[in-house]
């Protein structure tokens, strides 16, 4: 066998070892957050990942449908484009949907909230808007000075996640539900209600997780 037919055999045995460590590689159906937006067209609905040009259908493989239910609730089935979050696997050009986080109408994308954010939380009347994450729990209200207490992680009770601190002679209360909020105000619904206490205040709204 000469020098250059030695070459070729080993370059095929490389490639066919390599084509069956491809084919054996797992599949990783492990869900994940998918940032993007959708809209229904005809039967189908249609989602457009974050600063990606590609395109995917959506196939909802919730709980009785629950997925699709929260989206037209603020009108994907009426024709409006959404900005939604939803958790799925994506496979061979479909998002399989399990669950949602938000959804908004028109709304623009926006970034996971990484180390700094856990979750965000917001309600009308007085407005208010909560971050939680990182090192601190930010409250802010309508009128009134911010609240800042030192963060920590959630407890989950089941359907709930709980958050109790205290600081600077504030004490705060924190109960997030998973059921479905509707912010009108907002033109959106999101994938938890929160009831947050502030020295004996209540304030109610929706929340999220980032």
């Amino acid at each position: 066998m000469t020098f250059r037919h030695s070459l070729a055999a080993l370059a095929a045995l490389f490639l066919s070892v390599t084509l069956q460590a491809e084919e054996a590689k797992p599949v990783d159906n492990t869900p994940k957050m998918a940032y993007g937006l959708m809209m229904q067209q005809g039967d189908r609905l249609i989602f457009s990942p974050c600063r990606d040009r590609s395109y995917a259908n959506v196939e909802d493989v919730s709980a009785d449908g629950s997925v699709t239910r929260a989206l037209n609730s603020v009108g994907l089935a009426a024709g409006k484009r959404l900005y939604v979050e939803l958790l799925g696997v994506l496979d061979n050009g479909t998002l399989k949907a399990s669950a949602f986080n938000m959804a908004r109408v028109e709304g623009r994308c926006q970034m996971p909230g990484g180390k700094e954010e856990a979750w965000r939380a917001a309600g009308n009347d007085p407005a208010w808007a909560l971050v939680a994450g990182g090192e601190h729990v930010r409250l802010q209200r309508y009128g009134k000075p911010e609240v800042v207490l030192p963060y920590a992680e959630f407890r989950s009770e089941g359907n709930v996640s709980r958050y109790d601190g205290s600081a600077d002679r504030n004490k705060l209360a924190i109960r997030l539900e998973k059921t479905i909020c509707r912010d009108v105000q907002a033109n959106g619904a999101f994938a938890w209600t929160a009831t947050v206490e502030l020295n004996g205040e209540a304030l109610k709204g929706c929340a999220w997780q980032r």
